[in-house]
């Protein structure tokens, strides 16, 4: 049985590889920037046959979902675990990609014992930082000129643009932020280094993010660029605030990324557009409206929406290196489980077998409207 599930697998590969005249965002796109996806285990180690033609025919860069996070990579004190890392860092050499680590200093997916000393206690701010470099040093030292870019530090912002009250900052205060970007620095000097956060759209967190970034600079901490992680609602951020956001980071002398786009179809289960992974909400029959597919309507709803954004884009290329998709087909998007678990989901250009959306024609249109 075993054997038999296995010929399956490979015979669905062989075909999802056959070649096709579905064209190539990463050709599109050529000259403008890279487009990228999110890609989970699965997928970097070749256990997806859905997703793996598609990311090695559409795109030139890669970030990882989980497998660079501090819960995957060091699990304990004195216990890395870099499997998984390092397929993922084999896989975008394989295929001469651009590759993407995601992420270093972030207040979720790090285990509780980062913060606390043998008995339990909270560490000192001498004790945490020196944890901090540590895992830095090691993690960034050992992929240093593989891993192009770092997502140094992910979502210390609250949604007012105030400190978000992270154990690293209740510790350390707020310089944590540069000490990490100083000891990514001090690991790769030639690695770019990104601020990564959601709903930088909006004009509150916004101000403070560009505040932060400004003092940062000004201070000559090495930040090279900025992730405006993108998890957008099919009716907002509009098209006027995603422009205002790029050109204020861009003011500043950062080079911007689109790092985890996707858009969300589905109804709002919370009062908060936010992407704060914490976020949890109960659903409802009406919450959940599209198990048998999406209609023709949202479909071209959606399609709409990525060329909306994709036009913004286009006219910003020459401040921006990348757009990164958070995942390569609605199936496998971790927004069937956000916040609301056990909806059915269509947030990406590729569906649920493989096939491109009319939202991925639309995107393919707007890197040649103006060429």
């Amino acid at each position: 049985m075993r054997k038999l599930r296995a010929l399956v697998v490979l015979a669905a590969a062989v075909a999802h590889s056959q070649p096709t005249s579905t064209p190539s965002l990463k050709d599109a796109y050529k000259g403008l920037f890279r487009i990228g996806a999110a890609l989970n285990t699965a997928q970097f180690e070749g256990r997806d046959p859905i997703a793996g033609p598609i990311i090695e025919a559409q795109f030139n860069t890669i970030s990882p979902e989980n497998a660079l996070k501090w819960q995957s990579i060091q699990p304990g004190p004195e216990t890395y675990d870099f499997d998984q890392a390092d397929q993922y860092v084999a896989f975008g050499e394989k295929h001469k990609m651009f590759i993407l680590g995601h992420c270093l200093v972030w207040h979720s997916q790090t285990p509780a014992w980062v913060f606390q000393d043998a008995q339990g206690n909270p560490l000192t701010r001498e004790a945490l930082l020196d944890r901090m470099h540590d895992h830095i040093k090691t993690v960034v030292g050992r992929y240093k000129g593989r891993i192009g870019g770092w997502d140094v530090v992910n979502e210390a912002l609250n949604e007012d643009g105030t400190m978000r009250q992270s154990p690293w900052y209740r510790i350390i205060g707020g310089d944590f932020i540069a000490k990490a970007f100083q000891f990514a620095h001090d690991a790769d000097p030639g690695a770019q280094l990104y601020y990564n956060d959601y709903s930088l759209e909006n004009q509150a967190k916004r101000k403070g993010a560009v505040e932060l970034m400004r003092r940062l600079r000004a201070a000559g901490v090495p930040i090279t660029g900025i992730g405006l992680q993108g998890h957008v609602k099919i009716d907002s951020p509009d098209a006027g605030q995603e422009a205002a956001t790029i050109e204020a980071f861009a003011a500043l002398g950062l080079r911007v990324n689109i790092s985890e786009l996707d858009v969300d179809v589905l109804p709002r289960t919370t009062r908060s557009d936010s992407a704060d992974v914490s976020t949890t909400a109960a659903g409802t029959a009406q919450s959940n409206p599209y198990t048998n597919g999406l209609p023709e309507e949202r479909q071209q709803a959606l399609a709409k929406r990525y060329a909306e954004l994709f036009r913004v884009f286009v006219q910003h290329h020459n401040s921006m290196d990348r757009v990164t998709l958070w995942g390569a087909t609605d199936g496998t998007s971790w927004l069937n489980n956000f916040p609301t678990r056990g909806r059915t989901n269509y947030p990406l250009l590729f569906d649920r077998e493989g096939k491109p959306k009319p939202a991925f024609f639309a995107v393919l249109r707007e890197a040649t409207r103006n060429r």
